[in-house]
This record gives C-alpha cells, structure tokens and sequence, in this order.
C-alpha cells in the first residue's frame, strides 16, 4: 500500500500526519505506525497523527493522536497544533475552526504560521513530594530544579515515570528552571516516546499551570523556552481552576512524500 504522508513540527516536536479521509487506514496496526516513526527505519517522528472526518455538526475535522511506540495516546498539543496547520493547508477552514480529539473538542486559529489552540479546563492539581501532578490532556509531573541544561533527562525521567505510582499507567515529566516570573525553561521525558522530546504542548501548560498554582508567578501569560524553541501559555483561574486556557507557537510542514508497506 501506498500512502501519502506529510511531516510537520511545532518548536521541535515532530509528527507523521496522514490525510485519513483518503485511506481509512486502521487505528490498530500498531505495528506500522510503530514503523512509520521509526528515526532509522521509517519516516521518523515523536508521534503519527491522522486528520479524519469528525461525524460531529461544527466541527471540520477529527484529530487522532499515536506515540511513537504505535499506540492510540492522549491528548498532545503541539500534535494538535501542527494538524490545525495542516488542516489550514488543505483548506479546510480559513482562520478559525474547531476540531475534536481524544479528550473532547478545541478551538483553534492560526495565523503568518503562529497557531493558537484552547487547552482542556484544568481544576484537579495534586502536590506531591517536591511536585505537582496535573492533567492537561495528558498526565503531567511538574517539578523545579536548578542546572537544567546539564541533566539527563532520559535518566531522570524514567526513574519517575516508572516508579510504582506512575509505571502503570505512566506519566509525562518536566522538568522546570525559572527565568523570570514569567518566563521559564522547560526539559519534558514522554511517555510513549521514553525519551526526551525537543518540546511538549500539554507538558509547558502544565507547567505554566503549575507554576501560578505554586505562587512562583502571578501572571495570566506565561513565555517557555523548550529544546526546540518558545510557546506561550495564557490562562483564566478562579478558586484554582484554570480556563481559557491557550497554547501557542509556530507549526510548520517540514516536507511530504509517499511510503509504501
């Protein structure tokens, strides 16, 4: 079989994205989609997106999100908004839309190739031991450290996500430095991936959600410099449940091509 395919990033974080609605290719083949991220022996990427039809009256299109280890994952941002460009590209809405994924429906615009995109409401904010656990879309350890550019973070990330509380299930961790009080830096291990990605959507707003949760900063708009470049997060909270919650950054196709299997 022959399929078109299309690679995009988003500040580093790298995705297959497969127009779906030409070949109705299966969400079970774990196998393939395992492959098709392979950095050696496929395309290579942080993860496979397909852009569907959503079936649902208001929305353009149906977002499904795969780790590179070929399974159906939770929400991921910068996935979310590298197929928002995408749909962009194919025309499918000009400034505007409203897409649906794992974890429900988002709003999302772009514009000169800046993508914005609404974040799911976050009101549940767990303390841990020199931590905070959030979900943002997908499963976030928040935690602050200092020397931030000289860490292992596969290492260190590993020994948190399969720790007895989260190796079941797992869970994404960030690590944080403060800049500012507005502007942090921010190392994230994925799960899914088991190594460290240049950027994650759903990690820096967790972490700007966690930082106003810790009283580190009290802005509503908070700047994060990832490996692969800077997002911004911007927010409403009331009574520690957080709204309007927005990421953006650049999404751009890196190039496209056909795979055959």
């Amino acid at each position: 079989m022959t399929v078109e395919f299309y690679k995009y990033q988003g500040t580093g974080n790298d995705f297959v994205i497969i127009d779906n609605r030409r070949y109705n290719l299966s969400k079970n083949d774990t196998k393939t989609i395992k492959l098709l991220c392979d950095r050696r022996f496929g395309i290579g990427a942080d993860g496979l997106i397909f852009l569907e039809n959503s079936g649902i009256e208001g929305e353009d299109f149906k977002m499904v999100y795969f780790n590179s280890d070929g399974n159906e994952s939770t929400m991921c941002g910068n996935g979310g908004r590298c197929l928002v460009s995408f749909a962009h590209y194919l025309n499918i809405f000009e400034k505007e839309t409203l897409f649906s994924a794992i974890d429900g429906q988002h709003e999302a615009s772009i514009t000169n190739g800046v993508v914005s995109l609404k974040m799911q409401d976050v009101s549940n904010i767990e303390t841990l031991e020199n931590a905070l656990y959030l979900n943002t879309g997908s499963p976030h350890y928040v935690t602050l450290t200092s020397d931030i550019l000289n860490k292992n973070i596969k290492v260190d990330g590993a020994a948190i996500r399969y720790n007895d509380r989260f190796k079941k299930e797992g869970t994404n961790v960030n690590f944080v430095e403060p800049i500012t009080a507005n502007l942090y830096r921010v190392r994230t291990y994925e799960r899914g991936v088991e190594d460290e990605t240049l950027s994650c959507g759903t990690g820096v707003t967790a972490v700007a959600i966690a930082m106003h949760a810790l009283s580190k900063t009290d802005k509503n708009s908070v700047d994060l410099i990832v490996q692969g470049g800077s997002l911004n997060v911007a927010f409403n909270t009331n009574n520690g449940t957080y709204t309007n919650v927005w990421l953006t950054g650049p999404a751009e196709q890196v190039f496209k091509g056909e795979v055959s299997w």
